[in-house]
């Protein structure tokens, strides 16, 4: 199974991108789907995630900004970002959950002052 991350891409401060995250098959027993990001020098952290029963969470960097959503009957979960700010400017990553992780190539998000 592979994890198709898109959407990246370099934006102003204060605009907004949209990131998939996908599978190309369906994956059963979903636990939870999240959003990593990680920037250069320092550690990859949890972004957004969202329980299989629709719970979601955010970072507080991203709380108010960001929305992650899924669409089950597409296999894909998506991160809409919004007032996007110059410390936003990462690697985004996508992670599934099932008895194992699943982890998605990453898609780069560059935002410029």
């Amino acid at each position: 199974v592979q994890l198709q991350a898109s959407g990246g891409g370099l934006v102003q401060a204060g605009g907004s991108l949209r990131l998939s995250c996908a599978s190309s098959r369906r994956i059963p027993g979903i636990r939870h789907m999240g959003w990593y990001r990680q920037a250069p020098g320092k550690e990859r952290e949890l972004v957004a995630g969202i329980y299989a029963n629709g719970v979601t969470y955010y970072a507080d960097s991203v709380k108010g900004r960001f929305t992650i959503s899924r669409d089950i009957a597409k296999n894909t979960v998506y991160l809409q970002m919004d007032n996007l700010k110059v410390e936003d400017t990462a690697v985004y990553i996508c992670k599934w959950k099932t008895g194992y992780d699943i982890w998605g190539q990453g898609t780069l998000v560059t935002v410029s002052s």
